[in-house]
């Protein structure tokens, strides 16, 4: 049975295509977005989150890490994140939640059982289940397995995709797919890839032939702003997306500062610190203007 990397399957979304939908996010992505709100999804690898405010200092993470990554020193439990294997066994003696995996193998079935928990909101919403991440395609025999299960039981499937992955996985996993949900960051490749650490070639490449072979394909941007919401991006996205074949909506998203916390916890830094959202009036501005394009946009999604 094909397993894969999950770090979290949240219940009752209604943010990642229509009705009621169970989305699984897939560990692992090929982009690194400074703005990203799911740090914990860019290594495929397994890592610990960490929340010293929360230590009771009983001892027992101490007692348990057999490398040397929790000392005792002037009366305090410290964490050394460099010396820390990620192997899970101080998580499971912290009842106080200060430590926390954040990668989860499942299998095929096990992912199945999650998601048919909630079959009758999906038949009363008209909504059903998003893969997610990360990027689910980089574990595509795994999402594919998935899928096929999916159909068989007439469940609504959606994917979010950044678009940076093979054309081959995305001809072999669009059959099975109901609804692409396609994000774009920016552009012109230079820009995208000093914020994402990627150039963007592919990802209009790959956007062009779904556009061309699939039925339903929404487009979504996160505005960025002093990143990707200036005049000259947004002309140049809206005669991209004007020039396919087939693109049923655009979605804008406004900025949020939602996972913020995560990187602290992960030991990371986050490079916008000072970045604040979009108002409302700033959205209905782009909204209007990427209308000049023919598209059907909405803020939000």
């Amino acid at each position: 049975m094909e397993k894969g990397k999950i770090f979290n399957i949240m219940k009752y979304s209604i943010h990642d295509g229509p009705g009621i939908r169970t989305t699984v996010f897939f560990k692992g992505c090929p982009l690194s977005c400074q703005w990203c709100h799911n740090p914990e999804s860019q290594e495929f690898g397994q890592e610990l989150m960490y929340r010293p405010e929360r230590c009771v200092a009983c001892g027992q993470c101490l007692e348990l890490c057999s490398n040397g990554a929790t000392i005792y020193l002037e009366g305090k439990l410290i964490y050394l994140r460099d010396q820390c294997l990620a192997c899970g066994e101080c998580c499971t003696a912290c009842h106080a939640g200060v430590r926390e995996l954040v990668a989860k193998t499942m299998s095929v079935s096990e992912v199945m059982a999650e998601i048919e928990k909630d079959v009758i909101f999906y038949d009363e919403s008209g909504g059903g289940v998003t893969f997610s991440g990360g990027e689910a395609l980089m574990q595509p025999e795994f999402l594919s397995e998935i899928l096929k299960s999916c159909r068989k039981k007439e469940i609504h499937t959606a994917v979010e995709t950044c678009g940076f992955i093979s054309l081959d996985s995305l001809q072999i996993i669009s059959e099975y797919v109901d609804l692409f949900l396609y994000d774009l960051k920016l552009m012109d490749s230079r820009r995208h890839q000093a914020v994402t650490g990627v150039s963007n070639e592919l990802i209009l490449r790959n956007l062009k032939w779904l556009a061309e072979y699939h039925p339903k394909v929404i487009v979504r941007v996160a505005i960025i702003p002093g990143i990707n919401d200036d005049e000259e991006n947004l002309r140049q996205l809206g005669e991209f997306l004007a020039s396919l074949k087939s693109v049923a909506e655009l979605h804008c998203l406004p900025y949020h500062k939602a996972g913020v916390d995560k990187y602290q916890r992960l030991g990371l830094e986050y490079r916008l610190s000072d970045l604040q959202s979009p108002d409302n009036e700033r959205m209905e501005e782009i909204a209007k203007r990427m209308e000049e394009f023919s598209l059907n946009v909405k803020i939000g999604g």
